[in-house]
């Protein structure tokens, strides 16, 4: 069996130009941006051709379609060049773990609310999880002063998302940043850049 193709200029996500606009009259915008108002679609395309330009149906839906006059080709150059930079620039919010255990000694506490600080600073959230082993587990109120203490102690970077839950053995909690990892990354690169800007200062 064949399957059909459909021709690259039918695309929807594509607009009409130039002869395939097949109305009878359009809402015409000229190049500068200046509304030209309702005219027979052979004005509009001769309008666009003395111009050396494309007739661009930007608004198919109205009645009439509304067109303008533009470089087609740039517009589309510059929509593609749009896209990359934001695609580029799409930083995803990783969900990080940090585990403790209830009897968690006070130097491995600190050094798990310094993990968990540095995941916020760079925008990430951060799943916080008390494991119960044995009996601890009728203990959950001291799983939740735990989480309420290292909550407290990281408000400067990230704030609570999810309150303390139990899921299994284990206590869940979960803290998002205050700031984007977008955010985030311009400002490590303003911090990195002082430095550098601080030894030309000196050297000049």
């Amino acid at each position: 069996m064949r399957v059909k193709t459909v021709p690259k200029e039918l695309v929807i996500s594509d607009p009409r130009i130039n002869e395939r606009i097949r109305v009878t009259e359009v809402r015409l915008i000229g190049p500068a941006g200046e509304q030209v108002g309702v005219v027979p679609i052979d004005q509009a395309l001769r309008m666009a051709r003395e111009a050396d330009l494309d007739l661009v149906e930007v608004a198919p839906e109205a009645n009439p379609p509304v067109c303008k006059v533009m470089d087609y080709g740039k517009f589309k150059y510059e929509a593609a060049q749009k896209v990359r930079e934001a695609r580029k620039n799409q930083v995803n919010t990783v969900l990080k773990t940090v585990r403790f255990g209830l009897k968690i000694d006070d130097h491995d506490y600190n050094t798990k609310v310094g993990q968990v600080r540095k995941f916020l600073k760079a925008g990430d959230k951060v799943k916080v999880m008390v494991v119960f082993r044995g009996r601890e587990q009728s203990r959950p109120e001291m799983g939740v002063n735990l989480l309420r203490k290292l909550a407290d102690e990281v408000t400067e970077f990230g704030t609570v998302e999810s309150n303390p839950s139990i899921d299994g053995r284990n206590m869940v909690m979960v803290i998002g940043p205050l700031k984007n990892k977008a955010e985030a990354r311009a400002e490590a690169k303003k911090a990195q850049a002082k430095p550098a800007q601080a030894e030309a200062t000196l050297e000049n």
